[in-house]
């Protein structure tokens, strides 16, 4: 089929005798295959058209499909939860262990710190303690660690 023709088709397949465009209409006289291409679709669409009936459904056909619809309900998460036992036993521990995760971290939160007193803080007053009060840090031990720590 040429372009000519491909262009129009549904103008053509639409008219009864091809009238419309002139080129395409000038180009069937002429182009034999062209013309047996559109002469079988046109076949094809009164065989198609002939297939159709002119049937009504049943009275009431809308309605009980509308009855069938609503009574099926609309699917969603919460209806698949509440109509399976298994479901709402994973449901029940899922809720369980949301609920000690948050008490768990409630009261990790609230619970006092206990910190080991922190030796850079004497430092940082300027004052070391004296070597013969009891639990003093040893002055080289610490001066060690605080040149380790600044080469890091």
């Amino acid at each position: 089929m040429h372009r000519v023709i491909r262009d129009h088709l549904e103008q053509i397949l639409a008219e009864s005798q091809g009238e419309g465009d002139p080129q395409a209409t000038s180009h069937l006289s002429q182009c034999a295959e062209c013309r047996a291409e559109v002469e079988a679709m046109r076949a094809q669409s009164r065989m198609l058209r002939q297939l159709r009936t002119a049937a009504e459904p049943r009275p009431g056909f809308y309605a009980r499909v509308m009855e069938r619809i609503e009574a099926q309900g609309a699917v969603s998460i919460w209806t698949v939860f509440s109509n399976s036992p298994f479901a709402r036993r994973i449901a029940a521990v899922s809720m369980a262990l949301v609920l000690l995760a948050g008490i768990f971290l409630y009261t990790s939160a609230n619970a006092p710190r206990q910190t080991a007193e922190n030796p850079t803080v004497v430092f940082i007053s300027g004052q070391l303690p004296e070597q013969d009060q009891p639990g003093a840090p040893d002055r080289d031990a610490v001066l060690v660690n605080l040149v380790t720590y600044r080469e890091q």
